[in-house]
């Protein structure tokens, strides 16, 4: 897969000619509605787009999914209209858009995660939806709106509800639970598909099908793959998606990689496939993560283990000057741009042109402390000695907890409280010992040295939603924000896939397809970890197929070194980036507070590091963004700021 991937999705309508042949000069590819008229339109690699055609309907799996025509057409077949497609889609496993076009109207949704995201636009007086909101922006001659631009200061991508907001003017982006309607006069609205599953299971019960749904993830991807690639953390969530794919790649009996070299293993007429793990090493001699990714690789006889020396790692920071950057959005990401592009220059060498990493699995196999709130009303002598194991495991400050477990704020009543403490202290809080959260979600701050007027966006953005009212995404604090967190990683995966894009090698994270989010979040929050135990979900679907003597591992590495050395060597070409800063002539920063942060005598400490990728991310997106011209593809859109 090579260049930059997207589609545009049009209405069966006369009344969308005009948007089709704003479309036609950057599309490669069409596909039509029954009627003939364009219905999608954009840049795909082969294999990526499978279609069924029954009478007048059609229905589409864009990106990641084994099914073929003819098993889609079956399913089309008792499609009637709009409301029968997820029926059709039922089971489906992998990472995928799904569209149909039944009788004149078109439906259209990502995955629940938002690694699979939509946005819609009017243009020409028409509702067009893409998976890309640069593409909407290059159509409609969108610039920034630096009022969302703001809230990417706070985190990036900003946490639920604010992810609601696109940074392009005019471009709406889709909630992932949410599809898209839109009729043949071109009038479009949003209806919801999905709804997390009510946490019952415990981690035994849920195990099972949690244990199938990953299997299925992870058989999507390796499908007809004739090299695949893989990260290797020594962690256990990128250690399972490397068993899980050497399993579903090397059935039983398979000769070890070197010994029969060429024997076919899936059918005389199949050369026999490539697996490649990737471990990056830490630069703190105390991170032991590379020494199990080694205990891993020697039960991965059938992989290829790939372990670049420290001296060949680009430290993070690197590569600033210059860099191109191909996201729609702002995104944190560009501190580790040059050992993204090291990964794809090893991994394409080999062979593959997929890669698989383990993110999101943090977020749907920890037990976030929110869920203390809902079961100490359940089960309060339990949840209070619960508490008190974990307060003496990992030392928390007790008093803040329990003050925190008797508040009974709604959501919205939240939202707007976190918009008065940003208000009145809008830098971090004082240092001193992190306080797990009990609350619906982290109250961020700005960086230090965001302006008094990105401050007031951001609080203002925080008071429309909540006198908006928005629901929680669950009704449990708990399941709410392990779902935040996990649409959270979904939107940085989905960025990382659009940067390596282009690099030649597509990135897929198997923990965040429909079918495991969903197995994960069936299982209670309070059996997803805590009182000592790490991940058991995970480790309990993974039992007979990683090693135990894997599964049993109790540390985990720290980075801060790499963050430190980075740094350090990184500073000047820090410090240029914010001579001149776009942040800072839009008003939104104060270029001289953060460079006299950068150039402190002493590491910078937790105020700097917690506020820098985000402000990095956006200067070097608007910089991008200002000094291109007009847009002839996806990621082109010029920006018109002020």
């Amino acid at each position: 897969m090579t260049g930059e991937a997207w589609f545009a999705v049009l209405a069966d309508g006369e009344r969308s000619r005009a948007a089709a042949q704003a479309l036609r000069p950057l599309a490669a590819r069409t596909i039509e509605h029954a009627s003939g008229r364009p219905w999608l339109l954009g840049n795909w690699p082969d294999g990526r787009v499978t279609v069924a055609a029954a009478g007048a309907a059609r229905l589409a799996v864009i990106g990641l999914c084994p099914v073929t025509a003819g098993a889609l057409a079956e399913r089309l077949a008792g499609v009637r209209g709009p409301e029968d497609v997820e029926a059709a889609a039922a089971g489906l496993t992998g990472s995928f858009h799904l569209a149909a076009s039944v009788g004149g109207r078109v439906r259209v949704r990502g995955s629940a995660s938002g690694v699979r995201r939509l946005f819609h636009a009017e243009v020409a007086g028409v509702t067009v939806a893409a998976d890309r909101a640069d593409t909407l922006a290059a159509l409609t001659g969108a610039g920034v709106d630096e009022r969302v631009l703001a809230l990417h200061l706070l985190s990036s991508p900003p946490p639920y509800p604010l992810d609601a907001h696109c940074v392009w003017r005019g471009v709406t982006a889709l909630p992932p639970q949410d599809c898209l309607l839109i009729e043949g006069d071109g009038r479009a609205r949003a209806q919801r598909w999905w709804d997390p599953p009510e946490p019952w299971l415990t981690a035994a019960e849920g195990a099972p099908a949690l244990r199938s749904a990953l299997i299925a993830a992870v058989g999507a991807r390796t499908a007809d793959v004739r090299a695949l690639s893989c990260d290797l953390s020594g962690g256990l969530d990128s250690t399972s998606v490397c068993f899980l794919a050497a399993a579903a790649l090397f059935p039983a009996g398979t000769p070890a990689r070197g010994a029969h070299a060429g024997t076919p293993v899936r059918g005389a007429h199949l050369p026999r496939p490539r697996l490649v793990a990737l471990t990056w090493e830490g630069r703190d001699p105390a991170n032991d993560d590379a020494a199990w990714a080694g205990r891993a690789a020697a039960h991965l006889p059938h992989a290829e283990h790939v372990v670049p020396r420290r001296t060949q790692q680009p430290v993070w920071y690197a590569g600033l000057p210059g860099m191109e950057v191909p996201t729609d959005e702002p995104g944190p990401w560009v501190r580790d741009r040059a050992a993204l592009a090291a990964t794809a220059r090893l991994m394409t060498r080999r062979g593959s042109r997929l890669h698989l990493t383990g993110a999101g699995a943090d977020e749907l196999f920890t037990a976030f402390p929110a869920h203390l709130h809902d079961d100490v009303r359940v089960r309060p002598l339990a949840t209070l000695a619960r508490l008190y194991r974990q307060h003496t495991h990992q030392p928390w400050p007790l008093w803040p907890v329990l003050r925190g477990l008797t508040d009974r704020r709604d959501f919205d009543r939240w939202l707007a409280d976190w918009a008065g403490g940003l208000a009145r202290r809008p830098s971090p809080p004082p240092r001193g010992r992190p306080r797990p959260c009990v609350t619906w979600g982290e109250e961020l701050r700005m960086p230090v040295w965001a302006t008094p007027e990105a401050v007031r966006a951001v609080v203002g953005l925080l008071r429309e939603a909540a006198d908006a009212r928005p629901l929680p995404l669950a009704a449990g604090r708990g399941q709410h924000t392990a779902l935040a967190h996990a649409r959270a990683s979904g939107l940085r995966v989905r960025q990382l896939q659009q940067v390596l894009a282009p690099l030649g090698l597509e990135c897929s994270a198997p923990y965040l397809d429909d079918g495991v989010l969903e197995a994960a979040l069936a299982v209670r929050p309070d059996e997803r970890g805590g009182d000592g135990r790490y991940k058991p979900v995970l480790k309990e679907a993974m039992a007979g197929i990683v090693p135990g003597s894997l599964l049993r591992r109790e540390t985990k590495g720290e980075y801060s070194a790499d963050l430190l050395t980075g740094l350090r060597r990184n500073r000047p070409a820090l410090l240029a980036l914010f001579e001149d800063s776009r942040l800072a002539g839009a008003g939104l920063v104060d270029a001289d507070a953060l460079r006299s942060r950068l150039t402190s005598l002493h590491a910078p400490g937790p105020d700097v590091l917690r506020g820098l990728d985000p402000t990095l991310g956006c200067e070097t997106w608007l910089r991008d963004r200002a000094g291109g011209g007009g847009p002839a593809t996806p990621g082109g859109a010029p920006c018109p700021f002020p």
